[in-house]
């Protein structure tokens, strides 16, 4: 009987034992496991996203290549968002309310090749010029009744929806004879086609076009040059102070010009 005792309290004693090791590993793993959790979510801890859109429908400055948004405005803003410490998120927007979807904050700011003019002036509130570019007429390769933008006068002429080419086009000919398109490239396709005689839009989009083998030319010198910007909400000081020192940056340290010879060859600055 005695021997049965102190087997039974031998029991007792190597459990108590195993309970307070268990104990111990326990405390010790669960502190493990805690300082895992806190560098595992330091690790995935995002940066704050700074959302610039677009068309999409800009090439080269912007448009889509296999799902993805690429161009040279895609890059630029990228760089941008990278200088001020945010993650770039390139998004898209219909041309003619990207405005509108600015001041409904959508998005942070809009870098599409949007240039300055005192109407959007009293929209929203402009960068510095991140490039310049001139407005050019371009016809078929064939064209040889167009020589000059006077001969435009009573031509069918294609431009993008609200954009500034449609002004001077009316300067031209008629409304009736204006045609609206979604994309300056699907503009400027339809001119071998004979469906327009001219198409009105930014130099560097109709060059790239020729370059890329598009049966175009251009005519003449461009009729005015433009300023590209940066917009952002009115008031918006702080993202357009931050936005303007990211630029002054990226253009200072060569990544603006290595950024432009990849897409054009040149900087398109203008400076």
């Amino acid at each position: 009987m005695r021997k049965f005792k102190w087997l039974f309290l031998l029991v007792i004693l190597v459990m108590s034992v195993s309970l307070v090791v268990a104990g111990c590993g326990g405390q010790s793993n669960s502190g493990e496991e805690n300082n895992g959790a806190e560098n595992n979510a330091e690790a995935q801890k995002e940066k704050p996203k700074f959302t610039y859109a677009m068309s999409g429908l800009y090439k080269p400055f912007n448009y889509k290549d296999g799902g993805n948004l690429v161009g040279f405005d895609v890059e630029i803003g990228a760089a941008i968002a990278e200088r001020m410490g945010m993650e770039p998120n390139p998004v898209t927007n219909p041309w003619e309310t990207l405005i509108q979807g600015l001041k409904a904050n959508k998005y942070d700011a809009i870098i599409g090749s949007m240039a300055i003019t005192e109407q959007r002036q009293e929209q929203v509130d402009f960068s510095r010029p991140y490039y310049r570019s001139g407005a050019q007429v371009f016809i078929s390769a064939d064209n040889e009744e167009i020589k000059s933008p006077e001969d435009l006068v009573g031509k069918k002429i294609g431009v993008v929806k609200a954009s500034t080419f449609k002004e001077v086009a009316l300067e031209y000919t008629d409304e009736q004879n204006v045609v609206g398109y979604d994309s300056d490239v699907i503009a400027l396709q339809d001119l071998p086609t004979g469906r327009i005689d001219a198409v009105i839009t930014d130099q560097m989009v109709g060059l790239v076009a020729m370059k890329n083998e598009l049966k175009i030319k251009d005519v003449g010198d461009p009729l005015w040059v433009d300023e590209m910007a940066i917009p952002v909400n009115k008031g918006n000081t702080e993202l357009l102070d931050k936005i303007n020192t990211a630029l002054e940056e990226i253009i200072n340290d060569g990544t603006y010009e290595q950024i432009s010879e990849k897409w054009f060859g040149r900087s398109i600055l203008g400076e």
